[in-house]
């Protein structure tokens, strides 16, 4: 089971590749405040609500200083699929062997059709400009989430 990452600890690094097969860095983001927000799989109905609610909300996101990054265990094809279909205007990465939601306490146990299964926990981190842990939320639900998160965040 994933440990899940404490408010004032650093983040860990990655360096995962993008819907475009570019590798993009946490420590590109250095100096910017981040919210790393990880989901089950692209094109599936949460996750498409809670992917198209970040793109509708990203220019008040970013003009509040905050970026934007999606990451799944979805391949960069499927990725890249997933971004045109939804018109989706924020980096979406590629961690197919789930190593950096482990570091981010995002994989583990949940509950699917009433099985307690392995995989993706829906979860969102936020970093401050350092890439310190500002908020951490784990177990969310798609809907309305970007909504709390921007209201949390005072945004």
């Amino acid at each position: 089971m994933a440990q899940k990452l404490l408010v004032g600890t650093q983040a860990p690094d990655f360096a995962l590749l993008d819907a475009e097969g570019t590798k993009v860095s946490l420590s590109d983001y250095l100096g910017r405040n981040v919210i790393v927000y990880f989901y089950p799989e692209a094109a599936t109905p949460g996750c498409t609500t809670e992917a198209c609610d970040f793109r509708d909300n990203l220019s008040s996101l970013q003009s509040s200083g905050y970026d934007v990054l999606g990451i799944s265990p979805d391949a960069p094809e499927k990725l890249a699929a997933f971004t045109g279909d939804f018109a989706l205007t924020f980096p979406l990465l590629s961690d197919e062997d789930h190593a950096v939601a482990l570091a981010y306490g995002a994989w583990g146990e949940k509950l699917v059709d009433g099985e307690i299964v392995e995989g993706l926990v829906r979860s969102t981190v936020v970093l401050d400009r350092e890439g310190k842990v500002k908020l951490t939320q784990y177990q969310i639900k798609a809907q309305g989430h970007v909504a709390a998160l921007k209201e949390e965040l005072g945004v």
